[in-house]
C-alpha cells in the first residue's frame, strides 16, 4: 500500500489514495461555493500524486526529503489550458506557498512556476493504477479588464480551496478525527437572535427622538436585506446606529440568499474590539470570531477554538482587520490563504470604508468587484463619511443606499457646530484644554500629544490615549474616561486620531487639529454624541498648531491641504457634498499612488501568458509600511507571564497574539538607539522587553518621541 501518512505513534496509516479522494472532496466542496467544483475536486485529486515515489515511502520511514509536490502540477500543466496553468500554480505551492510564474527560460530547480514544470521528478507513475483522470468544465467567472486579475484571483480561490482541504484531511487523520471543528450555531439560528434582541425597537413609529430615527434606518435595513446580492453603501451620521443596523442587513441578507457567514473588516482594533463584544452579546461568544494581532482568550478552550476557527475562517460572524483582510487576499502563504475560500458567499462589510488603504484602493476596490461579481458575495461600503469610491468600480456595477434620506439624516443627527480657531501653540491650545471641564482633544501626532499632556498634569481628570500605550491598557483609560464623563467629572483627554472613528465617546467640546474631512467629521461624532445638548453648544474646534510644533506626518499633509481647499468652498463641511468633493479632489490628486504597486496592471498583462507575480505581490503588498519593532511591556502579571514563555522558547501564534494586547510598536530606528542603550531585552528576532520599568507610566505609557531625529528617554 502505497501511504501519504503516518500517525505520530506510528500506529495508524492512510494511503495515499484515500487522502487524495478526501482532499478532492473536501476541495470541491469549497469550491462550489463559486461554481467551480470539478476544478477544486480535481486538484485536490492531483495534488499529493509525488508522494507514490519510492524515495518519498522512504521517507516516511525515516529517509531524506524529496518534493513531492511538483508531480500533480506537471501532470496537469501538460493540459496547456487555464485549467492547467491554474492547477499547477496551486498544486506546486500547496505547501511552500504560490510562487511567481517566472520565465520560460527558468530552468528546473529554480523558484519559480516555469522552474517548478521543467524539474526532473523521482518517478511517480504508480499512481495511474489508483486515481482517477480528473475534468475541468469551463470556469464560471465573468472576466473584467483583460482577464487577467481576474483569473489571478480565481488561481488564489482555488488555492485557498486546495490547502484549506489538505489541512483538514491531514488534521482528521492525525488526531485520529478527534479534533472539534464547527459547532456554531447556523445563520437562522442568529438572525432569530438578532430579531428577539430588536424587537422591543421595532415597535417605534415616531421619527423625531434620536431613537426613533435609529430605528427607522434600522427597519429600512431589514427591509432592504431581501435586495438581489449585489454592491451596497451604508452612510449612518454617527449616532444614527451603524453597528446593528449594518449586522441587521447582513443577517437578514444572509437569511434569504441562503450566504454562509457575515464578514467585518475593520480599519481599527479598537472598534473590532468593541463591535465584536456587542455581536457576542447578541449572537452569543462562540459565533463571533475577533481576528487580529491584539486579541487574547481567558479561556484555554475558547482560545484554541478561535485559534481553529482563525486559520480558516469557520465561523459564521468573523471580525478582523483590513490589514489581515486585504494583506490575506494579495497573499501567497498557505497559513494566509488558506481562509480565502470561506469569503465566497459571504455578507461583507467594509465599516469605516473611508479608511481603505489608499495606496492600495484601486487593487483593494477591484477585489472586493471580484468577490461581488464571481463569488457570489455582497459587499457593504459602510460609515458616517462615504468616499466617492463608485468611479473605481465596474460601471456596471451600481451601489445602493441602504440608508433612507442620507441627507435628512445627516441633519438630524448634527449635534455639533464647526469653529475655525486658527493657528495656536502648544501653550496656548493647553490654556484652552484647561478652561474646559469635560473636553477631548485630537492631535495629528503621538509627539504633540505626550508634550500638551506634559502642560497639562497637574490639571483634574487629565488622561492621555496614543499607540506609545499598549492595548489593554488603552482600553482600562477608556473605560476610566467613559466613567467620569457619565458621572460629569471632570475629564479632559488628549488622545491621537484613534479614538475618533467608531470609539464610543460622549464630549461636550472637542478640539480637532487640521486633519482631511473625513477625520475631522469623525473628531466631531465624539461632540455631543448622544445628543444631549443643542447643536449649537457642541462645539468642535478646528486649528492648527505652529509650524515647529506641528510633527505633522507626511502622509497627512495632502489630506489637510485638500481639506482646507474644500473648507474654502463649502459653508457645511459635514455636508454629504462636501465629503464627496474632498474625496474626489483627493483620490484624482493621488492618481498613480491609488495603486502604488502598480498591482492591477501586472497582472492584467499577463492575461495571456498566465505567468503570474504571485510571490512579488505578496512581498509588495504591506498595508503598514512603516518599520516598526514590537516591545512587550511586562509590567502586569499577565504579560510577565508571557515574556516567561517566550524565554523557555515557546512559540505559537496564539501566544504572540496575547503578547500583542500588552505590546507597543516602535520606529526600527528608536529600537536601534533603546536597544544600544541597553533598555531592551530580546526575547527572539521579533519582539523585545522593555527592562526599565520606570519609561512606561500609567499616564504616558512608553516615554519616547518618536518623530524626532534622535530618540528621548525620560
Amino acid at each position: 500500500m502505497f501511504l501519504a501518512h503516518i500517525s505520530e505513534d506510528r500506529a495508524r496509516q492512510q494511503s495515499i489514495s484515500d487522502h487524495l479522494y478526501q482532499t478532492a472532496r473536501l476541495a470541491g466542496d469549497f469550491a462550489a461555493a463559486f461554481k467551480m467544483k470539478e476544478w477544486g475536486y480535481g486538484f485536490g485529486l492531483y495534488h499529493d500524486i509525488g508522494k507514490y515515489s519510492l524515495k518519498f515511502q522512504n521517507r516516511l520511514q525515516g529517509g531524506s526529503m524529496t518534493d513531492h509536490a511538483t508531480a500533480g502540477a506537471q501532470e496537469l500543466f501538460r493540459l496547456r489550458n487555464i485549467a492547467g496553468y491554474a492547477a499547477a500554480y496551486c498544486i506546486s505551492g500547496h505547501h511552500s506557498g504560490l510562487l511567481d510564474g517566472g520565465g520560460r527560460a527558468d530552468v528546473g530547480g529554480e523558484a519559480t512556476l516555469m522552474g517548478r514544470m521543467s524539474k526532473r521528478l523521482e518517478p511517480y507513475q504508480d499512481f495511474h493504477a489508483e486515481i482517477e483522470e480528473p475534468r475541468f468544465t469551463a470556469p464560471s467567472i465573468r472576466p473584467m479588464g483583460k482577464g487577467g486579475f481576474s483569473l489571478s484571483f480565481l488561481i488564489r480561490m482555488l488555492f485557498s480551496c486546495l490547502v484549506d482541504a489538505d489541512y483538514l484531511d491531514t488534521e482528521s487523520f492525525m488526531k485520529d478525527g478527534q479534533e472539534e471543528r464547527g459547532c456554531y450555531d447556523s445563520i437562522q439560528v442568529l438572525h432569530q437572535r438578532l430579531r428577539r434582541y430588536i424587537s422591543k425597537w421595532l415597535e417605534k413609529e415616531d421619527q423625531d427622538t434620536v431613537n426613533g430615527r435609529r430605528t427607522m434606518i434600522l427597519k429600512a435595513c431589514l427591509e432592504r436585506g431581501g435586495l438581489p446580492r449585489g454592491l451596497f453603501s451604508l452612510t449612518v451620521p454617527t449616532g444614527g446606529g451603524k453597528t446593528i443596523s449594518s449586522l441587521a442587513f447582513a443577517l437578514e441578507h444572509a437569511r434569504k440568499h441562503q450566504l454562509d457567514r457575515v464578514i467585518y473588516v475593520i480599519p481599527y482594533t479598537s472598534i473590532i474590539e468593541q463591535n465584536a463584544q456587542v455581536f457576542q452579546d447578541i449572537l452569543g461568544e462562540k459565533n463571533v470570531l475577533e481576528h487580529h494581532s491584539s486579541v487574547s482568550y481567558p479561556d484555554a478552550e475558547e482560545a484554541h477554538r478561535a485559534a481553529l476557527a482563525s486559520e480558516n475562517w469557520d465561523c459564521p460572524v468573523v471580525v478582523t482587520t483590513n490589514v489581515q483582510f486585504f494583506e490575506s487576499l494579495f497573499g501567497n502563504s498557505t497559513s494566509g490563504c488558506r481562509k480565502l475560500h470561506n469569503i465566497a458567499n459571504s455578507v461583507l462589510i467594509f465599516d469605516e470604508a473611508q479608511m481603505l488603504p489608499v495606496p492600495y484602493l484601486k487593487p483593494c476596490i477591484r477585489a472586493i468587484a471580484e468577490l461581488v461579481r464571481n463569488y457570489h458575495s455582497t459587499a457593504v461600503l459602510c460609515t458616517a463619511t462615504q468616499p466617492a469610491l463608485k468611479p473605481y468600480f465596474p460601471e456596471d456595477m451600481p451601489i445602493t443606499e441602504l440608508c433612507p434620506d442620507v441627507k435628512g439624516q445627516s441633519a438630524f443627527f448634527r449635534r455639533t457646530v464647526f469653529e475655525r480657531a486658527g493657528v495656536l501653540s502648544e501653550e496656548a491650545l493647553a490654556g484652552w484644554i484647561r478652561e474646559k471641564r469635560q473636553v477631548l482633544c485630537i492631535l495629528n501626532s503621538r509627539k504633540a500629544v505626550q508634550r500638551v499632556y506634559g502642560r497639562l498634569e497637574d490639571a483634574e481628570g487629565i488622561f492621555h490615549l496614543s499607540t506609545f500605550m499598549y492595548p489593554r491598557h488603552r482600553k482600562e483609560i477608556l473605560q476610566r474616561v467613559r466613567e467620569r464623563l457619565k458621572e460629569g467629572l471632570p475629564c479632559r483627554l488628549i488622545a491621537t486620531s484613534l479614538v475618533e472613528a467608531g470609539v464610543d465617546l460622549d464630549f461636550p467640546a472637542v478640539y480637532r487639529e487640521m486633519a482631511g474631512i473625513d477625520s475631522m467629521i469623525q473628531a466631531a461624532g465624539r461632540c455631543n454624541r448622544e445628543g444631549k445638548r443643542r447643536a449649537e453648544e457642541g462645539r468642535t474646534v478646528l486649528f492648527a498648531l505652529e509650524k515647529e510644533e506641528s510633527g505633522t506626518p507626511r502622509t497627512l499633509r495632502l489630506p489637510i491641504r485638500t481639506g482646507e481647499q474644500v473648507m474654502e468652498e463649502y459653508e457645511d463641511i459635514g455636508s454629504t457634498e462636501a465629503v464627496e468633493a474632498y474625496f474626489t479632489r483627493l483620490y484624482y490628486l493621488k492618481g498613480e499612488e491609488l495603486d502604488a504597486r502598480d498591482i492591477i496592471d501586472r497582472m492584467e498583462r499577463e492575461s495571456r501568458s498566465w505567468l503570474f507575480p504571485f510571490a512579488s505581490v505578496a512581498r509588495e503588498f504591506i498595508m503598514i509600511e512603516e518599520n516598526t519593532q514590537t516591545i512587550l511591556i511586562d509590567r502586569e502579571e499577565a504579560a510577565a507571564h508571557i515574556a516567561a514563555r517566550i524565554r523557555r522558547g515557546e512559540y505559537s501564534r496564539e501566544l504572540m497574539r496575547e503578547a500583542g494586547s500588552y505590546s507597543v510598536n516602535v520606529y526600527g530606528s528608536d529600537l536601534k538607539r533603546m536597544e544600544a542603550a541597553g533598555l531592551l531585552e530580546p526575547l527572539d528576532q521579533e519582539i523585545y522587553v522593555l527592562r526599565r520599568k520606570e519609561l512606561y507610566t500609567e499616564e504616558m505609557g512608553l516615554l519616547i518621541e518618536a518623530e524626532r531625529g534622535d530618540a528621548l528617554f525620560v
